[in-house]
């Protein structure tokens, strides 16, 4: 069984949901630490200016704090701005319709947490690309360790004989410990093809919805990636 364990992001681009499709079971990993200015609370779409960071303020008093503790700003209008940029950007692409209605999910007040909030919206698009991995938070799971040794003991407790990463993680993976515990390890390929968009030269690096809303439904046929993943230990 091949498991997947990633931090949630907001709005993530097509490779992340390509990796949930390409595991059995897919992990939230929300219990360890916030990191400022990354992934976990912004995202990138493209404007006739280039492409522009959509950003959800949160609560970041110390290094410390965890993703699932960090706490959405909603003293700021963030979700007007956002809905005026996207509806200046993409209001011509001919699935804009589709990209509004999973959008409307961003609108609910009942998400505290960035974790909360990007879980939600990344499970909203997993049903539009007819994804059904199913989805777990490591909060969930009451697995101890740190670093390389709390993966193992998570994928122990699901059961895994793989291990799917990005391949940014090995640089700080402890590959021999995978070897020890019998559990192979792969990283995934991230190759894509080019698709139709909006505003001049292809841009990969976007949110899945840039993708959406060029390609509507067909989406789902074009977040496969064209390469093999790679094997690390066997």
């Amino acid at each position: 069984m091949r498991v997947g364990i990633i931090q949630s992001s907001f709005i993530p681009w097509r490779g992340y949901f390509d990796f949930i499709n390409s595991v059995d079971i897919f992990v939230f990993y929300d219990d360890i630490q916030y990191t400022k200015g990354d992934w976990r609370n912004r995202n990138r779409i493209k404007t006739e200016q280039g492409s522009k960071w959509l950003t959800v303020p949160v609560c970041y008093e110390r290094l410390s704090k965890l993703i699932c503790d960090t706490v959405i700003d909603d003293t700021q209008d963030w979700r007007k701005i956002h809905m005026q940029q996207w509806l200046a950007s993409y209001a011509n692409a001919p699935y804009f319709d589709d990209v509004i209605n999973l959008l409307g999910a961003m609108g609910r007040h009942e998400d505290l947490t960035i974790s909360q909030l990007n879980i939600r919206l990344i499970k909203v698009i997993c049903d539009y690309l007819d994804i059904d991995t199913p989805l777990l938070l490591s909060s969930e799971l009451n697995v101890q360790g740190v670093k390389t040794p709390r993966l193992i003991n998570l994928l122990q407790a699901l059961g895994a004989t793989t291990y799917l990463s990005g391949p940014s993680a090995d640089n700080y993976l402890e590959k021999q410990l995978f070897y020890q515990a019998g559990i192979r390890l792969e990283y995934k390929s991230y190759d894509y093809e080019p698709y139709p968009q909006l505003w001049g030269a292809f841009d990969n690096a976007l949110t899945i919805l840039d993708l959406i809303a060029n390609c509507g439904a067909d989406a789902k046929n074009r977040i496969a990636s064209r390469s093999a993943n790679s094997i690390v230990v066997a």
